[in-house]
């Protein structure tokens, strides 16, 4: 009689029923189970102390720190491994000097650290680490009612430095490039952070929507960025900026809050960009305050130069506030052939005076023409920069 192939092991191809020795050799290999089991239960119950992590002797107790007992805060100028902590320039004397040409010539000589002893010098102090640049530095921002609004850091570090776009130090033409009004229009923000390369800077309107996300996308993709705060135009209120414009007819305190409601909106930008503001800007008085709030949270102030009558460099001086201008619109003229000829202009004067900085609106034609420009800039030399590298920025000590 053959053999079935296709019979289950084990079983009887008639009757189904399971062959004796297979029965057999099932009992015994669970049987040896059971005695393994019982086998290592008994000596971990003897042996504990091979499953268990050694006790530390009296004196590594002493020198670990119980998880229960609190410990002393790092401080905000100490590493982690409790060596003081200090910036790159805090070693040394810095003044700056403008020639004849526009040129900026940096001088630096030594001058001793306070305190003795090794310290770790933080060299990351231009830019942030781009896996990191849509997260805020917590150490630059306090809580307050208006929400997170940005600080000078423990160690001196300020907003504007953490982040602005490192430039490549090298001696050239350089120019900046800001598009502003990102908020206000979904698909045009969409448009602008897609398709403008990363070294535009974009401004952000303080009463634009979804600015968190935006600014988060922006930073993802390189950009610096800016806050648009409302300024109260010659023609104010026919000319109305939004909700919670800045006012000269109003109370300091007003203004300031205003400002502080503004600046709570997002986090991570270099500084304050006005939108509007034709009156606000003529009127020291107004702007004074405004100013230094601004330069003591280590700040940038650009003007975008529409303004004739602007006080803003009378004012960033008095109050050490960095500031820029910008020197040309780029986009009074709504069309792309109009922008490209601005754009060559920017680069005259920039070419001119070494460095220039051109504003531009949100609008199809803009970020097509400044896309289609900034393709050709690098083979003509022109270095890109983010605007805070084009800042009369005090440095800091």
């Amino acid at each position: 009689m053959g053999t079935d192939l296709h019979a289950p092991l084990g079983r009887n191809r008639k009757t189904g029923s399971r062959r004796p020795g297979v029965l057999r050799l099932g009992r015994i290999a669970a049987s040896l189970c059971l005695f393994a089991i019982g086998g290592f239960s008994l000596y971990t119950a003897f042996r504990g102390d091979g499953l268990e992590r050694p006790k530390p002797s009296a004196t590594e107790q002493a020198a670990t720190p119980s998880s229960n007992t609190p410990q002393p805060p790092a401080s905000a100028n100490q590493a982690a491994d409790g060596m003081p902590r200090a910036e790159p320039r805090s070693g040394a004397n810095v003044e700056q000097m403008v020639t004849g040409d526009g040129s900026v010539v940096t001088k630096y000589s030594p001058r001793p650290r306070d305190g003795g002893g090794p310290v770790l010098v933080d060299a990351m102090q231009i830019g942030q680490d781009p896996r990191m640049a849509a997260q805020p530095n917590e150490a630059l921002l306090e809580e307050t009612p208006f929400g997170r609004l940005p600080i000078v850091g423990p160690d001196g570090r300020r907003p504007m430095d953490q982040y602005a776009r490192p430039a490549s130090g090298a001696r050239g033409v350089r120019i900046a490039i800001v598009v502003s009004g990102l908020g206000l229009s979904q698909t045009g923000t969409q448009r602008a952070i897609a398709e403008l390369p990363e070294e535009i800077t974009f401004a952000f309107a303080a009463s634009g929507n979804s600015l968190q996300r935006w600014m988060q996308e922006a930073r993802r993709g390189g950009h610096e960025i800016l806050l648009q705060v409302p300024l109260e135009p010659f023609d104010y209120p026919a000319n109305d900026p939004g909700p919670e414009t800045l006012l000269t007819s109003k109370p300091v305190a007003r203004n300031i809050e205003n400002l502080h409601k503004a600046m709570g909106e997002i986090t991570n930008y270099t500084g304050i960009m006005n939108y509007l503001g034709g009156r606000f800007l003529s009127d020291s008085t107004a702007m004074e305050p405004v100013m230094r709030d601004i330069g003591k949270r280590g700040l940038l102030f650009l003007d975008d130069g529409t303004s004739a009558q602007s006080k803003t460099a009378v004012v960033a001086k008095g109050t050490e506030l960095p500031y820029a201008f910008a020197d040309l619109q780029l986009d009074g003229q709504l069309d792309i052939n109009a922008v490209l000829k601005k754009l060559d202009e920017l680069e005259r004067i920039a070419r001119k005076n070494g460095q220039a900085i051109g504003v531009a609106s949100a609008f199809d034609e803009s970020v097509d023409a400044i896309a289609k420009w900034s393709e050709e800039a690098a083979m003509r030399g022109i270095e890109i920069v983010g605007v805070a590298a084009l800042t009369s920025a005090p440095q800091n000590p």
